[in-house]
Parts: C-alpha cells; sequence; structure tokens
C-alpha cells in the first residue's frame, strides 16, 4: 500500500509540472535583450541632430531674467496677470510660466508678442536677451528659460505603466523606460512605438531596440509630450487566451485521475 501511494504521488507531480509547461511561454533570448549586435569593437556613432527639444503649441515655459542692476530685472520675474499670457501649472505659483498660444507664441512684458514654437529653450533665450540688449533695457542681461510641463508617457508591455516629469530637460528612451520598470519578457523590443507631436502634425515612428542603432538615432533622446507605447508579443496573447481555455479542461481531468487513483489505491 505504501508504495502504491507513493508512485501515485509522483505521476501526480509529473502530471502538474507537465500542466505548468503548458502555460510556460517560449521567449527568444534574443527578442528579450537590448543591442544584440554591439560588441566591445562597437563605435557608436554619433547621434544624429541635438536632442535639445523643440518648443510647441501649449507649452508652459518658465522665463527669468537677471542683469547687473537686480531691481531692473526684477521687473521681468514678477508673476503675469491672465491677460499677458501666463498661466499655472500643477505645483506651481499662479501666472508662474509663460503659455506659448496656438499661434506659437507667447505675451511678454514690454516686448509684447514673442514668437517660440519651434525654438529650443536656450535659442529662445537668446532671442529675449538680444531684445533688452537692443533696447537698452538692462545691463548685461542674462535669461534662462525651462519647459514646466517636460512630461514623457510610457504605456504597455512596461512593469510600471506611468507619465514622467523630466526636470532635467533631457531623457532618453532607455532612461525612460528604466523608470517604467522595463519592458517585461512579453513585450516587443523590436517594435516600440513613439508617438510624438511637432509642428501641429502627429506622428509614429517604430523603433527597434535590439538593434545597436539605436543609440545614435534622432529619436534616443525623447521630446516633450511624448508616448512610448510597448506592444505584446504574440506569446503573450497566445498565453492568455490558452490559459483561459486550457485550464478548466486541465482541472477537470487532475480532479477526475486523482478519483481514479484513489479508488485503484483503495482496492
Amino acid at each position: 500500500m505504501t508504495q502504491e501511494l507513493k508512485n501515485r504521488n509522483a505521476l501526480l507531480n509529473t502530471l502538474l509540472v507537465a500542466a505548468c509547461a503548458l502555460f510556460a511561454s517560449c521567449v527568444s533570448t534574443k527578442n528579450a535583450t537590448y543591442f544584440n549586435n554591439v560588441n566591445n569593437d562597437t563605435a557608436v556613432q554619433r547621434i544624429a541632430g541635438t536632442f535639445e527639444p523643440a518648443i510647441q503649441q501649449n507649452d508652459i515655459l518658465q522665463i527669468t531674467v537677471s542683469s547687473l542692476n537686480p531691481q531692473e530685472a526684477m521687473l521681468y520675474n514678477l508673476p503675469n496677470s491672465a491677460s499677458s499670457g501666463a498661466t499655472a501649472v500643477s505645483g506651481a505659483a499662479p501666472g508662474a510660466g509663460f503659455l506659448v498660444d496656438a499661434a506659437g507664441n507667447i505675451q511678454y512684458p514690454v516686448f509684447g508678442s514673442v514668437h517660440a514654437a519651434g525654438l529650443s529653450t536656450q535659442s529662445l533665450a537668446d532671442t529675449i536677451r538680444r531684445r533688452f540688449v537692443d533696447r537698452q533695457l538692462l545691463v548685461d542681461p542674462v535669461v534662462n528659460v525651462r519647459f514646466l510641463n517636460f512630461r514623457v508617457t510610457l504605456l504597455g508591455e512596461v512593469s510600471k505603466p506611468a507619465v514622467i516629469t523630466v526636470t532635467s530637460e533631457k531623457i532618453s528612451i532607455m532612461e525612460a523606460l528604466g523608470m517604467a520598470g522595463d519592458i517585461t519578457v512579453y513585450g516587443k523590443r523590436d517594435n516600440v512605438m513613439l508617438i510624438r507631436d511637432k509642428e501641429g502634425a502627429r506622428t509614429v515612428k517604430r523603433l527597434n531596440l535590439n538593434d545597436a542603432s539605436i543609440l545614435s538615432s534622432p529619436y534616443y533622446y525623447l521630446q516633450p509630450n511624448d508616448i512610448v507605447y510597448v506592444e505584446p508579443t504574440k506569446s503573450k496573447v497566445a498565453q492568455a487566451d490558452r490559459s483561459r481555455q486550457i485550464l478548466p479542461v486541465v482541472l477537470s481531468g487532475l480532479s477526475l485521475l486523482v478519483i481514479i487513483l484513489d479508488r485503484l489505491v483503495i482496492k
């Protein structure tokens, strides 16, 4: 009787292992890793273009001015009223930023309308500084422009989908994925979707993170309001469907087998 029980338990364990194997998805190591064609002798090319994000419509900008005469510069650092085109952002004081309107302009004290869309923050700062110098309003002015709404969104097969606020105004797609807990083993690393709004048009770019060429791609660094979507692999979808279909059958079969073995042992 003891030997029969041991044989029954061994058979049950084998069946349970086999059942679990039905739900295990075979994932290619090559498809689950980044930069497959990088080796110690690979030289990464210079990134094409620049990672400086371009200002767009509906962006909110912080503009600070300093000069040799702080009292004169103070006028340009005061909170602006709603009529001046300024707006508030979450966590900031009312009127703490300048809204880029539908025409791509901001309304700046004294200067009025200043075009901003399409420029980098540094280019806009240079434009405003030149106006101060040309009109002799400030002595040796220093102008700094920063985004107050630099955010990127990570969706799909990542461990922690999230909207990430970027305080440094520079973030790569790899950094963003790291902050979202990385792509799961069921995510398509060779076909990551990047959705970007630029100059009034929405574009979609497919990125292959298995290939080392991403390191020199102009899409390696993200822009404000970019959306990164990681699609699930076919194995993930198939596994979910297979689990729903097979699990009840497997459990029923195991239950029936246990009953039969119990009766055999009793006999």
